[in-house]
């Protein structure tokens, strides 16, 4: 394949389509920046005291790890000075970030789960970085939660780096999935898939099955039906994957297939679920689909759920589209 960079892939997009006007190139380049900067901080490790805990709680009252608190600080002030952006908003964060007034306000929102897997971070399993973009509502002065609450479908562009062996960004804006790997000499970004497809079928399945006894009727069905193999109602056998790390789960299914549930249980039946639908589920479910993959929380499609709060949490079932079509219809029947 011909290198091409992330700058020159995203002006010849907006040649094609005219979906992706100046100032939200730039935006998507000073995110994938910032991810440059995360995956230097990840890779030095213990070398450079970012392991272990920050000792400190986010707003989901989870504890948070010194490479959460560092990442969504470089996610902060490499995107707050440019003029691209109204707001922002981070899973790590109880409220919205606006744009300090010495700053011009832009046009855009975004949204990002800073550092996705981070129990991961300690044992040097590939961690990610997720991201939304949204556009501001017309006629917005100040920014508010409210203005944050908009449907998956309105996003204008979604993505995520990998870190791993290599450092990866893969990004939609709305005409499929590319995928760009960190020159790590070069420094640049350069596109190593186009046009991303989920293969539709799998054999390949990824949740955390110690939860097992706690799971609904419906995804207790479905993971029977998987586990009981070729003798089985599926007629063959099937693996399990689980990496406990969206990003790390995500990527496999958009490269071998298959597909990722995170479910609501009985353990605690007054939450929805445990990701969070404004920065992991919705940005997710955009990749997917433009992947031809599916994306539901059992129910109904992510993309068209309306956001009550900023830190909502979904039931996630989301990959291939034969899969995810049939564990949904468990639900309705």
């Amino acid at each position: 394949m011909k290198r091409i960079s992330l700058t020159q892939h995203l002006i010849e997009e907006q040649r094609l389509y005219n979906t992706i006007p100046a100032s939200l190139r730039l935006l998507i380049e000073v995110v994938a920046r910032a991810c440059k900067t995360i995956s230097h901080s990840v890779g030095k490790g213990a070398l450079g005291d970012v392991l272990g805990s920050a000792n400190s709680e986010n707003v989901q009252g989870e504890v948070q790890k010194k490479l959460d608190v560092i990442s969504n600080e470089i996610l902060l002030q490499a995107n707050e000075w440019g003029g691209h952006l109204a707001a922002m908003a981070s899973e790590e964060m109880e409220t919205i970030h606006p744009i300090p007034n010495r700053y011009p306000m832009g046009e855009y929102m975004l949204l990002f789960d800073p550092l996705d897997g981070s129990s991961n971070i300690d044992v040097n399993v590939s961690i990610g970085t997720i991201f939304s973009v949204l556009k501001a509502p017309e006629g917005m002065v100040t920014p508010t939660e409210k203005d944050f609450l908009q449907p998956g479908t309105m996003q204008v562009a979604a993505g995520y780096a990998v870190y791993g062996p290599q450092t990866m960004l893969v990004l939609t804006t709305g005409n499929g999935v590319q995928c760009f790997t960190l020159d790590r000499e070069m420094g640049s970004w350069v596109m190593t898939q186009r046009d991303i497809q989920i293969p539709a079928e799998t054999k390949e399945f990824a949740i955390n099955s110690s939860n097992a006894r706690h799971w609904h009727p419906p995804v207790k069905r479905y993971i029977d039906e998987m586990l009981a193999g070729r003798t089985g109602p599926r007629g063959k056998d099937f693996n399990m994957r689980w990496i406990a790390s969206m990003v790390a789960d995500v990527h496999r299914i958009l490269n071998r297939g298959g597909i990722f549930m995170y479910p609501a249980d009985l353990r605690e039946p007054d939450k929805a679920g445990k990701l969070r639908l404004m920065y992991e589920a919705n940005p997710m479910a955009f990749i997917v689909e433009q992947a031809g993959g599916t994306a539901t929380n059992g129910q109904k499609r992510i993309m068209e759920i309306q956001p009550e709060k900023l830190h909502q949490r979904v039931p996630v079932f989301l990959g291939s589209k034969s899969e995810v079509e049939r564990v949904t219809s468990y639900h309705a029947a």
